[in-house]
């Protein structure tokens, strides 16, 4: 009975320690005495205790942040970049036969890249152009961890850190830029109203009577504030119609006659 129960026990041991489970995303390389064996795929996998070793390869995606790099551009600026490298292990054999660690050997060669690529950019292709740089790194990586078995997706620079003085240069160089955008477009709308102004004094120079509705016209915005008070000189043609009319009843007798004809009949009269 006791010897039974041993035997149960250690068949459920070797049970346990044979049986492997591989997930759906997972990949087992297995050496039997040292020899590779083929590749294992995902669901329960029976090794042999002694004989067979087993490694678990993950064909996820992985995210590997690459850390800041001291690096100095082609118009020689310092600047600190940090980057995140996506890739994956599209060949789970060679990951494990060709390299000792994939991950960290991908994460050396992401550095070294880095520096490599960033330091023959200029400063401004830095900041406004990444994207060629990201699809540069994504290439120049993914072309080094082939023989790996590793696949880059993706390269994206996440951040880029330029000296305190030289940021103070750049608002002072994009400030000056905006205010000579502001100037030129200033300008040229002065140009314009202009030549609008000298097409309408064109247009109300051959009415005078539009012109002085003109006049009048402004008169009234000006006047639409109450509390303002308008002195303004008012044009001859306008008054003269009134001055006309008041001096007409002063120089005209009783009857209608002037004055100078009534002492010409008196004087005829006498004689």
């Amino acid at each position: 009975m006791i010897i039974g129960v041993v035997v149960v026990s250690v068949l459920l041991v070797l049970a346990a320690v044979s049986l492997k489970v591989l997930k759906e995303y997972e990949r087992g390389v297995a050496f039997r005495l040292g020899r590779l064996r083929e590749p294992l795929g995902p669901g329960i996998r029976v090794l042999v205790p002694g004989l067979d070793k087993l490694i678990r390869v993950d064909l996820r995606v992985v995210t590997l942040t690459i850390p800041p790099q001291e690096v100095i551009t082609r118009d020689n600026v310092p600047a600190r970049v940090n980057a995140v490298v996506l890739f994956r292990v599209v060949d789970p054999v060679k990951s494990v036969m060709s390299v000792e660690n994939h991950a960290v050997a991908t994460s050396q060669i992401a550095q070294t890249t880095l520096r490599s690529v960033v330091g023959r950019a200029e400063l401004d292709t830095l900041l406004a152009h990444r994207a060629d740089l990201n699809e540069d790194l994504a290439k120049s990586i993914d072309a080094m961890t082939e023989p790996w078995g590793i696949k880059v997706e993706v390269v994206e620079i996440k951040d880029v850190e330029i000296p305190e003085a030289l940021q103070r240069a750049m608002a002072r160089e994009a400030e000056a830029e905006r205010e000579r955008r502001a100037k030129v477009i200033s300008a040229r709308g002065e140009l314009q109203a202009s030549a609008q102004l000298r097409d309408a004094a064109k247009t109300l120079s051959e009415s005078p009577a539009s012109l002085q509705l003109r006049y009048l016209q402004t008169l009234l915005e000006l006047g639409a504030d109450h509390n303002s008070t308008v002195v303004f000189p008012l044009p001859i043609d306008i008054i003269g119609p009134f001055l006309d009319a008041i001096r007409g009843p002063a120089t005209r007798g009783v009857n209608g006659a002037s004055p100078v004809i009534k002492a010409t009949e008196r004087t005829h009269d006498a004689q």
